[in-house]
């Protein structure tokens, strides 16, 4: 579990975020969401340890990670995978030698258990046999998917994916959605998913959380979203015709 306490970030005089405090559980998709300046690319930064907070503490588990020497915060790290929003893999590397970077970084393993390793993660997100491909010469969708099986090639407890669906067509994100979900409850992972997709929130969101202007709006469950009376997150939620209709009729049953 990773547990975020009063959380605050100021840069200058712009409070960004202002007493987060939220707990995120292993097994569960965790999204934040929010519109553009809520603070949730610099909360997601925060618990990922890339930024520090102005106050507050992260807690992994029993650990108060920022409080960690080097030795601990690096064994920590070791059990966290990262999912890029632009996936971010090395243009001049494989396939494999993209999702292998972790493993040549923090692993001891030998080059056949690499390789085997690398297999295993290739299979389990639908890319067997794609080793030798670079980048360029696999799709959007497959890199996101090359991006998944690197994060979790070390096989973290933990998860962070930054807009995970960027750039996906509506098809493929599905896809990538439902693979980040089935992973997180399978491996048991902590999983904490920064996205404006509303189509992530409605399919796998376990627990939702609001973000506006720096602090918590709404929480909650997918089930609970349709039925929310909180203005804020109707007004987030609801700002599409569409999504209307979809409420009104919800609500008509």
């Amino acid at each position: 579990m990773i547990r975020a306490e009063h959380i605050t970030k100021t840069f200058e005089d712009n409070h960004v975020l202002k007493g987060i405090t939220a707990e995120f559980h292993p097994g569960k998709t965790n999204l934040i969401i929010g519109r553009s300046g809520a603070g949730k690319t610099v909360l997601l930064k925060i618990l990922v340890g890339l930024m520090t907070p102005s106050s507050g503490k992260v807690w992994y588990d029993d650990l108060d990670f920022f409080n960690l020497d080097k030795k601990q915060m690096r064994t920590v790290r070791m059990q966290v995978g990262m999912l890029f929003q632009g996936s971010a893999l090395f243009d001049s590397m494989t396939v494999e030698q993209n999702i292998r970077f972790p493993l040549d970084m923090f692993s001891n393993m030998t080059a056949k258990e690499k390789l085997n390793r690398v297999n295993d993660c290739l299979e389990r997100v639908g890319l067997g046999g794609k080793n030798k491909n670079f980048p360029s010469e696999i799709s959007g969708g497959q890199q996101k998917r090359v991006g998944i099986a690197r994060a979790i090639v070390l096989q973290p407890k933990y998860l962070f994916c930054d807009e995970p669906n960027s750039g996906l067509d509506p098809k493929t994100a599905i896809l990538i959605d439902e693979l980040i979900h089935d992973i997180t409850v399978e491996n048991n992972i902590t999983t904490v998913i920064n996205t404006h997709d509303m189509n992530s929130v409605m399919e796998i969101g376990d627990k939702i959380i609001l973000l506006h202007q720096g602090e918590i709006a709404w929480c909650g469950s997918k089930d609970s979203v349709l039925s929310s009376d909180n203005e804020t997150m109707e007004n987030f939620v609801f700002a599409s015709p569409f999504l209307q209709k979809v409420r009104e009729t919800a609500m008509a049953r």
